[in-house]
């Protein structure tokens, strides 16, 4: 292969089709149970986390609502990936190694967000969402008229492996991804730039910006209990009847089962089987849909 400009021009664009070919029928599951929030800026600020106070009966002049403001903000973050295609293989046609290179370049750059999200919702039972809170706490606050507090738990506790369930019907989820930048395939192919000269590199590779974050830690229940038909249950009603501020009732209905590989085989008993393992008929039968991610693990 002759090296110039209309020969990388073209060898990139391949490599760019390829690029966009590949990504596009990449699969995730994080949008299940995240929201996507674009960002214009280094940081977004979600001061309206918490939830809305509901309606009341109108009676003599509208009535205002304290709705609290939370000092909860996530940072973007630069990422990348780079790699190097050599002039001397390019010279001698040994180009076919490349677009499996970047067939992997693009799914590990779809697949980010999914990793990302995952080890957070993973570290919630530590890591701090809005109201200073484990994300998974038996603490959360919530508080009556009178100025009082009352504590809420979405922490099921336990200590085998993690099963989260999700309301996904309010429009907001418990998880959110930031993005300031899209995923971009980009690369360096003058002939004349420093590294070609030097070391006989090409560059090409993906960026983006952005990072996740806590949403509302009401649409979701963690439990490190066994995955079975009992904790299934408590966690279900939990859930169910979980109050916010000035005890009104949330009306949550978890309709996602969220876990990782070793929950798997259960989990689908739980939600598909017809029977219990004790014979009993399996009332929990497409009670949730069930969502499983390698990354859950």
């Amino acid at each position: 292969m002759q090296i110039n400009r209309a020969t990388l021009a073209a060898f990139f664009t391949g490599l760019q089709t390829v690029y966009n070919n590949a990504f596009s029928k990449v699969e995730t599951t994080f949008d299940n149970y995240t929201m996507r929030v674009p960002s214009s800026t280094a940081q977004e600020q979600y001061a309206w986390m918490g939830m809305i106070p509901g309606l009341r009966e109108w009676l003599g002049d509208r009535q205002l609502a304290n709705v609290r403001t939370y000092d909860y903000t996530i940072k973007n973050k630069p990422w990348e990936r780079t790699l190097a295609c050599f002039r001397d293989q390019m010279e001698d046609d040994q180009l076919g190694i490349y677009g499996p290179m970047v067939t992997g370049l693009a799914l590990e750059a779809k697949r980010h967000p999914q990793e990302l999200v995952d080890a957070l919702l993973l570290a919630g039972f530590v890591g701090l969402c809005y109201d200073g809170q484990p994300f998974f706490s038996t603490s959360h606050p919530t508080y009556n008229e009178d100025g009082s507090v009352t504590l809420v738990s979405n922490n099921m506790g336990g200590a085998a492996n993690p099963w989260f369930l999700i309301d996904d019907t309010r429009g907001v989820m418990p998880m959110i991804l930031q993005v300031r930048k899209e995923p971009h395939f980009v690369n360096m192919v003058r002939e004349d730039d420093e590294r070609v000269f030097m070391a006989k590199e090409f560059r090409y590779g993906v960026d983006w910006r952005g990072n996740v974050g806590y949403g509302l830690w009401q649409l979701a229940m963690g439990s490190k209990q066994v995955l079975d038909a009992t904790n299934y249950q408590a966690a279900r009603a939990a859930m169910m009847s979980m109050n916010g501020d000035n005890q009104r009732k949330l009306g949550l209905m978890p309709k996602l089962l969220v876990c990782g590989p070793s929950n798997e085989a259960a989990a689908k008993n739980l939600l598909n089987a017809d029977f219990l393992a004790s014979g009993a008929t399996n009332i929990y039968k497409g009670t949730a849909r069930l969502v499983v991610s390698a990354y859950l693990t």
